[in-house]
């Protein structure tokens, strides 16, 4: 079974934009709000970063999924 990602958006009220993004491990997180920052105009003010950011990526291979999935 495959984790849910979630990304949490807060728009603050001088305009200020503010994501958390949950579920995603390492630096594949910057990938999952590159899409919104540039919609955004591209103007990141500050970065913080989770635990998840420090823990190590998992790519699952075929064999893993089917394990997972019970075949």
């Amino acid at each position: 079974m495959s984790e849910i990602q979630e990304i949490d958006v807060f728009i603050n009220p001088d305009g200020t934009v503010r994501f958390e993004v949950r579920g995603v491990k390492g630096a594949k997180c910057l990938d999952v709000t590159k899409r919104l920052e540039e919609l955004l105009g591209n103007q990141v003010v500050e970065r913080t970063h989770t635990g998840e950011y420090d823990e190590a990526e998992q790519e699952l291979t075929r064999d893993d999924h089917l394990r997972q999935q019970g075949g």
